[in-house]
């Protein structure tokens, strides 16, 4: 016999369950915002989880999986352990022991995920205007699935990771890439120098240009690694170097590489990098450092190629070379590290000029190749290939679309234009 409570309590289980869909409705609708905030908060204070920008972006993907399958679950009462693991969440795992990132770390960071999206959900609920015990009932009953979630999802994505692990470390080519990035974070004057050649087969007391190269999603999937490894081999023949080049695997679908520069090495070689690369029919994205002497060199070209990388995957500009020692390249890699911040000071500086559209585009590349030459009309013009007059037309146009004369802030313009140059519409303004 059914009771007047049993129809009660079926009327309270159906009343949260329509608040719960309409605060998962509410979040959806600013979902990109939601994950992207997570996704930088997580960056921010777990700091094994900074740097690499693929590694960056897989993260946001498998905050984007994690917050879709418990809404889901909710939305649809789903028990947990009837949900599949997202995509994402796993390979973002097996990512992280690919960079020996501690497991610990992996963790800690969903658990701060979970405590982020319950801020989010707390948000909604009180923008909801609900009665403070639909309130309450309705932040409960999320709380609790997305308690169990992060329980269970953590158990399945440290599996995942301790599997990749074993298996990375087991791979011959990852010893040897362990081998170099206990190399890069020894301590200066740590390292037994012959024992380091001896470990890793590559002569450390040379001059030595580094690189770190990566395939793109439009790029043909399969077999990435070995792709990578032949490219750098078959440049380092092109060079005429005595030594070996070295090359290690930094995860699935990008590596590290250094090339052991001498006396009959190219006199130029990363102009011959970048004809090399253009010349290729397959060649992957590329970020070069500078030619350094000995094992600080090794390590410190090394990083400087982690920051034209930066540059490059922060652009987005298609190309497929991009080196330290390139124009703006070292102080653009400085202002990838808030691309927000970067953004609004890049506007502020400009004012409309920091527009996305191609005749800003135009006026802003004049000015920043006229600063260039020294301030010179007929520089300017050989280089870009126009009348002077042109020059000084789009010159004159660019600070009237900015708003006002450039004085004493000149370098700041400049700085400016060489960010936009090498950043394109992630520092941008959207087109009106």
């Amino acid at each position: 016999m059914v009771t007047v409570q049993d129809v009660d309590n079926q009327d309270d289980e159906a009343a949260v369950a329509e608040s719960v869909a309409l605060i998962i409705d509410r979040i959806g609708e600013r979902a990109p915002d939601v994950i992207g905030s997570i996704q930088r908060y997580l960056a921010a204070e777990v700091v094994e989880l900074r740097g690499d920008p693929a590694l960056l972006e897989l993260l946001r993907a498998s905050v984007a999986g994690n917050v879709e399958t418990v809404f889901d679950a909710l939305r649809y009462h789903i028990s947990i352990e009837r949900v599949e693991p997202p995509t994402a969440a796993l390979e973002y795992a097996r990512r992280v022991a690919q960079h020996g990132i501690p497991v610990n770390a992996l963790v800690r960071a969903y658990r701060l995920g979970q405590q982020q999206v319950l801020a989010h959900v707390l948000e909604e609920i009180r923008r909801a205007g609900l009665e403070p015990e639909a309130a309450l009932n309705t932040y409960e009953a999320i709380s609790i699935v997305a308690f169990r979630y992060i329980d269970w999802i953590s158990q399945q994505v440290t599996d995942a990771y301790e599997t990749e692990r074993e298996r990375w470390v087991e791979n011959r080519n990852s010893v040897r890439a362990l081998r170099v990035r206990e190399l890069l974070d020894s301590a200066a004057g740590s390292v037994d120098i012959d024992a380091a050649i001896a470990a890793i087969r590559y002569p450390l007391r040379r001059t030595h240009l580094a690189m770190i190269l990566w395939t793109s999603a439009d790029d043909a999937p399969g077999r990435e690694l070995l792709r990578l490894e032949r490219f750098v081999r078959d440049l380092a023949d092109s060079m005429t170097l005595r030594d070996g080049a070295l090359f290690v695997a930094a995860d699935q679908v990008s590596g590290w590489g250094w090339l052991p520069l001498g006396t009959a090495a190219t006199a130029d070689p990363v102009e011959h990098i970048r004809r090399f690369a253009a010349d290729s029919v397959d060649a992957p994205h590329l970020a070069m450092g500078t030619a350094q002497s000995g094992l600080e060199g090794f390590r410190r070209s090394h990083r400087q190629a982690q920051k034209a990388r930066r540059v490059a995957v922060a652009g987005a500009q298609n190309r497929r070379v991009t080196a330290a020692g390139d124009p703006g390249v070292a102080a653009a890699a400085l202002l990838t590290e808030d691309l927000a911040e970067t953004r609004e000071w890049v506007c502020e500086t400009l004012g409309p000029l920091a527009s996305d559209t191609d005749n800003d585009a135009r006026l802003r590349e004049t000015m920043r190749v006229f600063f260039g030459e020294g301030s010179s009309y007929k520089g300017a013009a050989e280089r870009l290939n126009l009348h002077h007059n042109s020059v000084k037309y789009r010159v004159d146009r660019a600070v009237e679309r900015r708003g006002r004369r450039i004085g004493d802030d000149r370098i700041d313009v400049e700085i400016a234009l060489l960010v936009c140059h090498h950043l394109g519409s992630a520092v941008l303004m959207a087109a009106p």
